[in-house]
């Protein structure tokens, strides 16, 4: 509450997943294991991934130039994180129309012929 007070309503939310078909993960996995099994490995690629996304969006201003931001590390039910951030941008840099929106969000969607759907 005291950042809202001093920087005014966040402009941006983002939530930030961690992803278990990173190589670096995949790869540090002896056969037969699932991420879940090695958490410690889990959550220090999290947190340089992390560190890394914070970096590009204050340093680097890919969305635009900020003044504050802050985020929370949440784990999920098979204690896998993810992270909600909230980022307050400059007024010359806020998002004021629909377009300016569409330029910061993304999607991407898998190949369908990649996804191997559950029988029933």
């Amino acid at each position: 509450m005291a950042i809202c007070r001093w920087a005014g309503c966040p402009d941006a939310f983002i939530t930030f997943t961690y992803n278990p078909q990173w190589l670096e993960i995949k790869r540090a996995l002896l056969l037969g294991q699932q991420p879940q099994d090695q958490l410690d490995l889990v959550t220090r690629m999290f947190k340089i991934k992390l560190k890394e996304l914070i970096n590009d969006i204050h340093k680097k201003n890919i969305l635009g130039r900020t003044i504050a931001g802050v985020y929370v590390v949440e784990f999920q039910k098979r204690g896998l994180p993810h992270a909600h951030i909230l980022i307050f941008f400059t007024e010359d840099c806020k998002p004021h129309t629909v377009e300016d929106v569409h330029h910061m969000i993304s999607a991407e969607l898998p190949n369908l012929g990649t996804i191997s759907w559950p029988t029933r």
